[in-house]
């Protein structure tokens, strides 16, 4: 197999051990950036290409292929709603296969409240047993620290525990990305949770790249991520400087101190880059490089 990269979490947590392995996110149209990017991206990096309604499979595909052909690791996302049939996710896979980037994928259910096709959610993809027909070695899933805005906290629980068995009935290994945030105690709170419960499962936590305010704000509202104004004081945003970028560099030492001390199994970083890839790039080696030896 295949496994996720990822470490396992000592009695102390230094920023070094914390980036480790991390994974960024992209949209198909963020494909232009990836060359520039991947001048200061290490190799082998993960990197997600989103499910977006408005971009073809065609585009996403080729944003894949464009990540294996710069010696990273591609993980493109299947939106379970947004399948229209059988026939149309074998021929995605089919694509994805064909550009070499099918051994680790990404599956969630998607925004639509009517599924498109035969698919209402994350766990019919998985029992579906086509990824395992095209070689997907290793299936992500999403986590949501802050409670999801239209499912309860235990069917989130309960839907969490089915996906991860069903991805190991089927051979596969199971890795959980959580949603964005700011503020590392419900984050932390949620990972305690997480192990107590008993899934061990690989978590990569979820974390915005440098940006405005005014953009971070935006993208919260849009994922029902908690953004009160005490929130985004200790996150280190100025509401009075609304574009001004501001990097996520208080959250990251907070999740790295919030994990010393206790085992909480295998963790690491997923950045989603709303102000840009390159700059969420330059931010993590200018980041790594102020933290090296500590």
């Amino acid at each position: 197999m295949n496994a996720p990269v990822f470490q396992i979490t000592p009695a102390w947590m230094d920023i070094q051990t914390l980036l480790d392995g991390h994974s960024i996110e992209i949209t198909a149209k963020d494909a232009t950036e990836l060359a520039e990017a991947a001048a200061i991206v290490k190799l082998g990096t993960r990197v997600s290409v989103t499910f977006l309604p408005k971009e073809d499979a065609a585009k996403r595909v080729a944003a894949a292929a464009e990540i294996a052909r710069l010696r990273l690791k591609p993980v493109p996302h299947i939106s379970a709603r947004r399948i229209g049939s059988e026939a149309e996710l074998i021929a995605y896979m089919e694509a994805l296969a064909k550009a070499g980037a099918c051994d680790e994928v990404f599956v969630v259910a998607g925004d639509p409240d009517t599924p498109d096709g035969p698919y209402p959610d994350a766990l019919s993809i998985i029992r579906s047993g086509i990824l395992q027909r095209y070689g997907v070695r290793s299936v992500g899933i999403a986590g949501y620290p802050e409670g999801h805005p239209k499912i309860g906290a235990e069917l989130l629980w309960a839907a969490l525990e089915d996906k991860v068995a069903a991805i190991r009935a089927s051979g596969m290994e199971a890795s959980i990305l959580t949603q964005f945030g700011f503020d590392a105690v419900p984050v932390l709170t949620w990972l305690r949770a997480l192990r107590a419960r008993g899934i061990d499962t690989p978590v990569r936590l979820g974390v915005p790249g440098p940006a405005s305010a005014t953009a971070l704000i935006r993208f919260s509202a849009r994922c029902g991520v908690s953004a009160s104004s005490s929130v985004l004081k200790k996150y280190g945003l100025s509401l009075t400087k609304l574009m001004q970028p501001t990097g996520p560099d208080k959250y990251v030492r907070a999740l790295a101190q919030g994990l010393s001390g206790e085992p909480l199994g295998k963790v690491g970083l997923h950045f989603y880059p709303f102000g840009g890839l390159v700059n969420t790039a330059a931010w993590i080696r200018t980041f790594l490089a102020l933290h090296e030896g500590q």
